[in-house]
This record gives C-alpha cells, structure tokens and sequence, in this order.
C-alpha cells in the first residue's frame, strides 16, 4: 500500500487523484491520507505567513515522519532547495502552463477598460500585467479556485488571473475567458507540473514512481526552477519562467525564457541549451537577467 499525502482543497485533491489513479494502474495499491499545511488555514497575503512553502511543509514534515510514502505537490509551490531526505520521485507529463482570465461579459484581457479591478495574489502576475500598460487596477486576492472566481460572479472584481492547469484538472475551462500568451505574461517557474516527493531511501517506492517522470517536463522545470533558485527569490517573488524542448539545428534542445519584475519594469531574456544540462542554462540566464 502506497500512501499518498495530500492537501484537502479540491485541487489538491485531484490533482493526488490522477497520481493515484496513475499507480493504480500500474497495479499499486494506493490510500489518500488528507493533510492540513499552513497556507490552507492561514488567509494572509503569502509573503507574511511565509512565503515559499506554506503548501508544502506538513507534507513534507509527514514524509519525514513516515507518516505517508509520497506527496503531491503543484510544483510551483515547492521550495527550490532541497530537503534532506527527500527527492523528487516523478515529474509527470505538463499540464498546459500558461495563465488564463476569467472576467466579466466574456471579456478579453484587451477588452477591459482602463481602471477595470483584476484580481490577483501573485507578484509575478502583477508585475507583467502593470507592464503591459493597459491602466487595469491590480489587487491582491487569496482563496480558492471557488473564492477567487465568485468574485467575479458577484461583482467585487471584473476579472481575476489563474493558471490554466488547474482550471483543467476541475474540469472547469469553459471559464476562461483567454488563455493568456506568455509574450504577455510568463508563468511561474514550474506552473502546470506536478511534482512526486518521496523518501530518498524508499527503493520501492522510487521505483513505483519511475514509469510516471516524464523526461522532457523535467528537464523543463528544473532549468526554470534553477532560474528561480539563482535569482535567490520564493514562489512569491516577481519571477516568471517558461522553459521548453523544442527541435534545434543539431537535435532536440531546451529553450528557456524568463522575466523578472523589478523598479516599476519587467525584464525579459532568453537562452538556449542543451536538454541533458537544465541546471546550467537555468543558472545561465538568471545570472544574465541580473546583469541587466
């Protein structure tokens, strides 16, 4: 029996439920355990109650304690620096990374008027937004999927920004409004990917996890949260990222942009690398956004 640590929100929860489902048909038995973490009972703004792993501590601490076998994380959420004892057993298959709208009247990003309330608890989102100019006032929200889209149901705000791939594991894209173009808005470094922890010493179950990693998403993520890691900044911080393997001149290759908000402005770069090197090219480009 596999047990599988999760967080009790609805996304949470099914996102753990594709993992388990995923194993089960591997032929693993499999049991959610539900676990509360801080950022689920805690309503702050993230950069007060802690910032970078507010989604990921108890699950984590449950790991350690041999409370569960694995747990499930929205990869974004997930500190960049590694926890003794712990590894990432499985990077599954992307979900699409990018940012969608939900607004009023069907409305596009394009479409809503100067001053128009979008709502939104990320800094990076915020950052990139403001710098495309479109004179929208931007505020800060915390909440569910459920909360923060009420919102614009009952009129508190005209729109709000999520990412697409959680909207998609609910079951909820007829939402959207727009899927946002990362020309516009870069997602956070590893947005849509899901990420496995499990004890670095459980052979088993490491080798239960191995036929759900997908190569070229992990390749992916770990160039983008070595950018992240590099910028030295949290999940909270004014940093997007998108990484990608794309065909190149020699064979496949991965391709990394990033962005990172900073005095009133978004700077944005771009590198290229190989795909068997992420860590060097993620390191490569923050140190080039730096210097800018």
């Amino acid at each position: 029996m596999i047990r599988l640590g999760t967080r009790r929100s609805a996304l949470a929860t099914a996102q753990s439920n594709l993992v388990a489902d995923s194993l089960r048909a591997l032929g693993h038995e499999v049991e959610l355990v539900l676990i509360t973490t801080i950022g689920d009972v805690n309503r702050a703004p993230m950069a007060q109650i802690g910032g970078t792993g507010v989604f990921v501590s108890a699950l984590r601490d449950a790991l350690l304690a041999d409370q569960i076998d694995i747990a499930v994380h929205s990869l974004k959420d997930l500190p960049t620096t590694p926890l003794d004892g712990l590894t990432l057993g499985a990077i599954p298959l992307r979900e699409d990374p990018r940012d969608v709208l939900i607004a009023r009247d069907g409305l596009s990003l394009g479409e809503l008027p100067p001053g128009a309330v979008v709502g939104t608890g990320s800094l990076r989102r915020q950052a990139q937004l403001d710098a495309l100019g479109l004179g929208l006032e931007l505020t800060g929200i915390r909440g569910n999927v459920d909360t923060r889209i009420a919102m614009v149901a009952d009129g508190k705000l005209d729109a709000v920004v999520l990412a697409r791939a959680g909207l998609a594991r609910l079951g909820r894209l007829d939402e959207v409004t727009e899927t946002l173009d990362p020309i516009q808005v870069l997602p956070a470094p590893g947005q849509g990917a899901l990420g496995i922890e499990c004890r670095a010493d459980d052979v088993a179950v490491l080798a239960a996890l191995a036929p759900l990693d997908d190569a070229a998403t992990r390749a992916a993520v770990t160039a983008e949260r070595q950018l992240l890691a590099t910028l030295e900044a949290g999940c909270s911080a004014p940093v997007g990222a998108l990484a990608e393997v794309v065909e190149g001149e020699d064979g496949p290759e991965l391709w990394l942009r990033g962005a990172l908000g900073q005095d009133g402005g978004v700077r944005r770069l771009s590198a290229n690398g190989p795909v068997d090197d992420p860590v060097s090219l993620g390191r490569a480009l923050a140190k080039e956004l730096l210097e800018e």
